[in-house]
């Protein structure tokens, strides 16, 4: 069991995996931070300074706060300005992994297009047609 183990670890499929997630939640938390700390500040400026994360409606009479985070103490809030945000997020994660792909198809068309443009080699001749025609040849310089 230990050695199927050993087996499936060291295939590259598992690693390449393991790599992808990883960078994949670093990039994340990159996408995170330029939604919250620099896209939302700018959008919130052109709607007139206003925090999208605290936008919120109270669902149950006791909530009386004014930003998000009280209001989830006190009872039932629908957020839908981080839902906001999270959406923007996912838009523009979207996007840049579509972006990604996009490239990356276009390198491989091009990649096939160079190859298609080469000619190939005609196949070697069977040997004993490459012996004949060496003959011939020594014959033809006599």
């Amino acid at each position: 069991m230990l050695k199927e183990f050993k087996e499936f670890i060291s295939k590259g499929n598992v690693m390449d995996l393991a790599v992808g997630v990883i960078i994949g939640g670093a990039f994340g938390l990159i996408v995170s931070s330029l939604v919250d700390d620099i896209i939302m500040p700018i959008v919130g400026a052109i709607f007139g300074g206003l925090d999208f994360s605290n936008y919120f409606l109270a669902l149950s009479s006791s909530v009386t706060a004014d930003s998000l985070e009280e209001a989830r103490k006190q009872g039932a809030v629908f957020a839908y300005g981080n839902f906001l945000t999270v959406l923007i997020n996912f838009l523009i994660l979207a996007w840049i992994i579509f972006i990604m792909v996009k490239a990356v198809n276009n390198l491989r068309r091009s990649m096939e297009a160079d190859k298609a443009q080469t000619p190939e080699a005609p196949p070697a001749p069977p040997a004993d047609v490459a012996l004949l025609t060496e003959i011939r040849d020594l014959l033809a310089k006599r």
